[in-house]
């Protein structure tokens, strides 16, 4: 029986040398926002390519800091992070824990209006939020861009309406993005419509265009109200291919960036990328945020022209 068992094994043990080596799944950490359109474009690149992507998803703070965690424990993470904003990525840049970082998609702050709240105009909209008798849900500051962003805008109210910063931070909800004293949103549920319909803890809630979109799907009573121009804030988006990544990482980016992965993000109301950078990244990264796609493609195509010509040896 234990010759039998050690003939088994040397068996494997040939077979695995003489097998091509199976290339693991690229796998992507992406904020909560990009969930239902980067889990489409990692469907259409699968496809398209046969490498199997996964996804996991979720505040993009906290992500970067699961990151830095990972690598501390194990020195490896995800191949790809895809945050809401660039600083979450430039600060892994910065550590030596990932590439340069490029904006590849943007987004805008929206008040999404809960049903039955009428007479919310862009206009008035300082106001309605100012109001003590209406609650404003936001995501969680530190933890999420959203709740970054949210606090940019009561910055920016300040310079219209002085004290209001102080007044908008202290009445905010966090009730989303990672506040451990927040709600739990039930398994299924769209946030914004347990929050803002059937719950209603919350009136006002601001929250991301594509957010609105995905949740003006479920419930077409919902008010999606742009910001007024003094209130009006973007968020861009960055991508970064982590230290270590697979290989076939850095061709999911490149998809990413192609005008199929644009496409598909365009679908769901995300816009187009802007070339900025910080201004404290390299002249490579500036060169990575304006080609990136191109300059991987080159790459790829050089390392399979490579592989080609060992072969013929």
């Amino acid at each position: 029986m234990k010759k039998d068992f050690f003939a088994f094994l040397l068996t494997v043990c040939a077979v695995n040398i003489m097998l091509p080596t199976q290339a693991f799944a690229v796998t992507l950490y992406g904020a909560g926002s990009l969930r239902n359109s980067i889990s489409e474009v990692a469907q259409s690149f699968e496809e398209k390519y046969g490498i199997k992507v996964e996804t996991q998803f979720g505040p993009s703070g906290l992500t970067r800091e699961r990151i830095e965690r990972e690598f501390t424990e194990t020195g490896k993470s995800a191949d790809i992070f895809t945050s809401a904003d660039t600083n979450n990525p430039q600060t892994l840049f910065a550590a030596g824990l990932s590439g340069p970082v490029v904006n590849f998609t943007s987004n805008r702050m929206t008040a999404i209006i809960r049903p039955g709240l009428l007479g919310v105009t862009s206009d008035n909209l300082l106001d309605f939020l100012l109001n003590p008798a209406i609650k404003v849900g936001t995501s969680t500051p530190g933890a999420d861009p959203s709740g970054d962003y949210a606090w940019q805008i009561f910055d920016k109210a300040d310079q219209v309406k002085p004290g209001s910063s102080q007044i908008l931070k202290d009445k905010a909800l966090q009730l989303v993005g990672g506040n451990p004293d927040a709600p739990q949103v039930p398994d299924g549920k769209n946030n914004l419509i347990y929050f803002l319909e059937e719950t209603q803890q919350a009136d006002i809630f601001l929250a991301y265009y594509t957010s609105g979109k995905a949740a003006e799907v479920i419930n077409q009573e919902l008010q999606i109200l742009e910001l007024p121009d003094y209130l009006a804030t973007k968020a861009n988006y960055g991508l970064t291919i982590l230290k270590d990544a697979d290989p076939d990482g850095e061709k999911l980016a490149a998809y990413i960036l192609s005008s199929e992965g644009q496409a598909i993000l365009s679908k769901y109301g995300f816009s187009a990328p802007s070339t900025s950078v910080p201004e404290h990244q390299s002249t490579g990264g500036i060169v990575f945020a304006l080609g990136i796609a191109f300059l991987i493609q080159k790459k790829l195509a050089a390392t399979k022209k490579q592989q080609i010509k060992v072969g013929n040896i």
